[in-house]
């Protein structure tokens, strides 16, 4: 029987049942990262929660059409209608081509996320190669009488546009509060309405990314090409936008707008945000000195981090939070999150050296367990929730090996399905380290302990001793019992 899922829109502001489109299948659009410059921990936690969505989409047996864009021209320093393009700024100082910059971060940021094992999407469009579908909707919106031209340049009407519909629905703001609050900024002066937002900007001579177009030589406007590419590959109306909560505004809000004009309504169904990461209670800011590369965390070479941390248990610390609340990064939050990832995988080991026998009474706890993880990930994804209840599985199976009773094929079964399908599958998680070594590593502790098991059997307490506190010091910790010896690291 299918389970249901449901998911907090944004747009309504409350938890509902997922109805996709088409039934069995889902579109999902997320806004990807601007890459002129190393993917940050600000990239890392979007891309863990839709990499962790998708997965728990294809677990319920959808077939999703996941579409995450590179946004490679037309993103303005302060996210502005005015300044130098973010690329063709790091192009001009690096004396690089601006699509040699755009390659190069982009494969930076794909080894980002190969590392914290997110799967790629589905299609992975740039908006520099979606000019002429840019062109076009911007004809549309003019038509539509919308937008208007100055010098060159369009512009959406927002107050125009309010007049008929409401300009600030997602973000639950008020047009004429904002305006109240609003000073006048630099490089404006062509527009009518301070909220007015470029759809094409003529570009200034020294302006390297341009393209030509009915209006001049420019470029497109950050907000129009997400509209523009989430329609191209999932049509009109799709199932599901997603991104940081940093975008909500003026960035979604700006695309809704879009959308509407276009196509009559928000094409979209479901808008989906996760929340933002703070550093010591602080938002991450190049200006706050707590800016943090994932290559810095991944080495440790960042002064606020003690240590290198596997990108495993960096994925790990984002999954310890809702999607949806604020999560604050600390050096001791990823230790303790390092902790807690090696006590969840070590248990995997403790479950394969469980003994089973047909006399042993199945546990209708391990089936409760099970139900509780899947209802959690169903109700918006509650990470926390899920990770709980894996820890109580994680007590039941040392308390399992501690005992050493025998245990029920089943609920051995059982457990070993949970691992695969909820920590592998759903949450991505995976040792840390080289897999393949493994069983080699195992292999050789268990050569190890039988030695010592032969010391102990001709009362050689020295030899015996010293493997035990060998082995402790390199982080092998011995349990005796009557039935045996076991480990775990």
């Amino acid at each position: 029987m299918p389970r249901d899922l449901f998911i907090y829109n944004t747009l309504t502001r409350e938890k509902e049942k997922f109805e996709p489109l088409v039934p069995g299948h889902v579109g999902l659009y997320v806004c990807g990262p601007t890459v002129y410059g190393d993917p940050h921990l600000g990239h890392a936690r979007p891309g863990v929660v839709y990499d962790v969505f998708v997965r728990l989409l294809k677990e319920l047996g959808y077939k999703v059409r996941y579409v995450r864009n590179i946004t490679d021209v037309g993103h303005l320093e302060n996210d502005s209608d005015s300044g130098e393009d973010k690329i063709a700024r790091k192009a001009r100082l690096e004396e690089l081509e601006p699509m040699e910059v755009v390659q190069y971060y982009t494969i930076r940021y794909h080894q980002a996320m190969a590392l914290l094992n997110t799967l790629p999407p589905s299609i992975e469009p740039r908006a520099s190669g979606h000019i002429t579908e840019q062109i076009a909707v911007i004809a549309q919106i003019l038509d539509a009488g919308m937008a208007y031209l100055v010098n060159g340049s369009v512009y959406f009407d927002v107050e125009k546009y309010n007049k008929t519909h409401r300009f600030g629905i997602l973000s639950r703001r008020v047009l004429e509060d904002l305006m109240a609050n609003t000073r006048k900024l630099e490089g404006q002066e062509e527009k009518r309405f301070p909220f007015d937002f470029a759809l094409w900007k003529k570009a200034s001579p020294q302006h390297i990314m341009r393209w030509p177009s009915p209006w001049s030589e420019g470029f497109p406007g950050w907000h129009l090409e997400c509209s523009v590419m989430s329609s191209k590959y999932l049509g009109q109306v799709f199932d599901i936008h997603g991104g940081g909560m940093d975008l909500l505004f003026p960035h979604h809000e700006c695309e809704l707008a879009q959308n509407t004009i276009t196509r009559g309504k928000d094409s979209v169904r479901y808008w989906m945000h996760n929340n933002l990461i703070t550093i010591n209670g602080q938002k991450m800011g190049k200006s706050l000195g707590n800016f943090i590369t994932l290559q810095e965390l991944f080495q440790g070479t960042h002064p606020l981090l003690t240590q290198s941390f596997h990108p495993m248990t960096v994925r790990f610390f984002i999954l310890q939070a809702h999607y949806r609340g604020t999560l604050d990064f600390s050096n001791d939050a990823l230790l303790a999150a390092g902790k807690g990832l090696k006590r969840l995988l070590q248990a995997r080991r403790v479950l394969a050296k469980l003994s089973v026998s047909p006399e042993a009474a199945v546990s209708a706890t391990l089936q409760e367990m099970e139900e509780k993880i899947y209802q959690a990930l169903c109700d918006d994804m509650n990470t926390p929730i899920a990770l709980g209840t894996l820890f109580e599985l994680v007590t039941w199976i040392h308390t399992a090996s501690d005992s050493a009773r025998p245990v029920s094929q089943g609920d051995k079964e059982l457990v070993e399905r949970i691992y695969s399908r909820v920590v592998e599958g759903i949450l991505g998680l995976r040792e840390e380290g080289d897999n393949d070594r493994l069983p080699l590593i195992e292999g050789l502790i268990d050569m190890i302990l039988e030695f010592r098991t032969q010391a102990r059997a001709t009362k050689n307490w020295n030899e015996s001793d010293r493997i035990r506190d060998r082995l402790s010091s390199l982080g092998v910790h011995i349990k005796d019992s009557r039935e045996g010896t076991g480990w775990e690291l």
